[in-house]
């Protein structure tokens, strides 16, 4: 350890890295991404989203920017989602409204119809009597990922229209997170199968 740095934390020394591992400036993240027109012609992750009845701008803004980083093909905004411009969802979605394919459809039976007609498996994010842990899932695509209310979920009528119910295991006094969060967690399960870099626990 001669030479190196060391940080003091809880008791704990710890031997911080000296082979020049370092944060990325924004410089160059910026510059690693891709321009608008770039995206346009990139192949998107077969992947569409459907949000019923999402209540929170904010948590519409925050789905919109997972679902950029995700590449995910198109947002569908349904029922009484908020939808741009609005400067709640601005704020957390950091302009990725304008790099997220996204269309404001009133009826979600209508949209979920028409996914399905196209060949897409209907998968719901939701606690019911048949779901399975998402990641010990097995999953077709193209997908398309089923979002609901924050507080009721997703109405029982679109429940009917989907093929199968995923939810995330929780291990504390909470039936469930955030919906943005849960979001995240499934959609980039949903790329890392994609990419087949995702493995089953035993």
């Amino acid at each position: 350890m001669a030479g190196n740095p060391v940080l003091r934390r809880d008791h704990q020394v710890i031997a911080m890295r000296s082979d020049g591992m370092r944060k990325l400036t924004h410089r160059e993240l910026k510059s690693a991404r891709p321009s608008l027109d770039e995206l346009k012609r990139t192949a998107r992750t077969p992947v569409s989203v459907v949000c019923e009845n999402i209540r929170s701008l904010y948590n519409v803004g925050s789905i919109f920017r997972t679902s950029d980083g995700a590449g995910i093909e198109k947002l569908y905004l349904c029922g009484y989602t908020g939808h741009p411009p609005r400067p709640e969802i601005s704020k957390t979605a950091l302009d990725s409204s304008e790099s997220v394919p996204w269309e404001y459809i009133p009826n979600q039976f209508e949209a979920v119809r028409m996914l399905r007609k196209r060949g897409y498996r209907i998968i719901a994010l939701e606690h019911t009597s048949e779901s399975m842990p998402y990641a010990e899932a097995d999953y077709a695509f193209p997908a398309c990922l089923v979002l609901g209310n924050e507080v009721s979920g997703i109405t029982d009528e679109l429940l009917h229209l989907c093929d199968m119910a995923v939810d995330i295991p929780m291990r504390g006094v909470k039936q469930s997170l955030n919906v943005s969060v849960a979001y995240g967690i499934v959609v980039y399960h949903l790329v890392s199968v994609l990419q087949g870099t995702c493995t089953r626990a035993k």
